[in-house]
């Protein structure tokens, strides 16, 4: 299992459960990537529209839940728009960022595009959400490490930055 594969297994099983990879992760911003397989389509071997979702749900999730000092997060509205498909073959690439960030709630925005295969980056945009969520919620006294695997890449990402902007000083 490579690096994404493991780090989106330890953080969110159902996401890896669909092939989804996550990369970056910060209470600034989430990224990831979706291989487009016949497991996460509809019948017309195009994208499912709830996998979309749970990719935004997803991610907005996690970024709210750090950058609400790690408490616990619930969503409590889900809007998306879809404006593309993406078909079997096709890789799927997901960006999550903060519109929000209050006391008591948080509003992400998630954008999918396909992947232009010339140049690995940013093709069309297929679809746009937003997701508002709680998150000044007391984390349960038997939920107290359900953060933890966050917490870990976090940290681990954060020291990866400083030592990039070290060096970049250099």
């Amino acid at each position: 299992m490579d690096d994404g594969q493991s780090k989106t297994a330890d953080l969110d099983p159902v996401l890896h459960s669909i092939g989804f990879q996550i990369e970056e992760l910060s209470p600034s911003q989430l990224t990831g990537r979706l291989p487009v397989t016949a497991k996460c389509c509809q019948p017309f071997k195009v994208l499912h529209g709830g996998v979309s979702a749970l990719v935004a749900e997803g991610l907005a999730s996690m970024g709210a839940h750090m950058a609400s000092g790690y408490r616990r997060v619930a969503g409590v509205s889900l809007s998306i728009n879809h404006f593309r498909s993406a078909a079997v073959g096709d890789v799927v690439l997901v960006r999550a960022a903060p519109v929000h960030v209050g006391r008591s709630t948080q509003v992400w925005e998630v954008k999918l595009w396909k992947q232009d295969p010339s140049t690995q980056g940013k093709g069309p945009q297929i679809s746009e959400s937003r997701v508002t969520l709680l998150c000044n919620l007391p984390v349960p006294d038997n939920l107290k490490h359900a953060g933890d695997a966050l917490k870990k890449y976090a940290q681990a990402a954060d020291a990866a930055a400083a030592k990039t902007t070290t060096t970049s000083r250099l």
